[in-house]
């Protein structure tokens, strides 16, 4: 297997490894990752796939702590109102924590990365995703932690914060991603088995 990156000095990790490997990190040290590292990451992303070679995706790199934290109870206070409405909260012990003052949902990381694009196709938020995936594998072959924030895009659309982000009225975040260096190292999770419908 071809060996792609490091995930520290001097050990190499392989493609397959960083896929069986990698981890959401939800916890993570203070620093904040230096611009030639973001660049690094930007430049894997882009190398996705990318429908009719339309490369859609566009990003907002946001390092500033506390512009996170207001972010943060922005978008808690929009997940829960969100989850209610479309009740899915089933008993409610998954909310709780949302609803806990201090809970960060970028915990507590220093860089979120959010790629957004203009829904100009049908395959655009693919794309997007795809580029997530390219840059969540290039963080852990360097040695980073990354974790998508789903739960943050009803408070990264809403208006007020898209112009305080510079995000364009037409333009749509898709992918929030935390990345940083990762304090301790996160459990193993299992996955199912792939569920195939149909091999003719």
């Amino acid at each position: 297997v071809m060996e792609i990156a490091m995930t520290k000095p001097g050990v190499p990790v392989s493609l397959m490894d960083a896929i069986h490997d990698r981890r959401s990190v939800r916890d993570y040290a203070p620093q904040v990752l230096d611009h030639a590292t973001i660049d690094a990451l930007l430049d894997a992303a882009v190398l996705a796939p990318t429908a009719i070679h339309e490369e859609p995706w566009e990003f907002v790199i946001l390092q500033d702590v506390n512009a996170l934290k207001r972010i943060s109870d922005r978008a808690k206070r929009f997940f829960v109102e969100e989850i209610h409405r479309a009740h899915l909260d089933r008993g409610g012990h998954r909310l709780d924590k949302f609803e806990q003052p201090d809970f960060n949902i970028f915990y507590n990381a220093g860089t979120l990365i959010v790629i957004c694009a203009r829904p100009v196709n049908p395959f655009v938020v693919a794309d997007c995703w795809l580029a997530a995936e390219n840059l969540m594998l290039a963080a852990y072959a360097m040695g980073l932690g990354t974790c998508v924030i789903g739960s943050a895009l009803l408070g990264l659309n809403a208006p007020e914060i898209k112009v305080k982000l510079g995000i364009p009225a037409d333009v749509s975040a898709i992918a929030p991603i935390i990345v940083g260096i990762p304090s301790g190292q996160p459990p193993a999770t299992s996955r199912k088995k792939p569920q195939i419908l149909a091999w003719k």
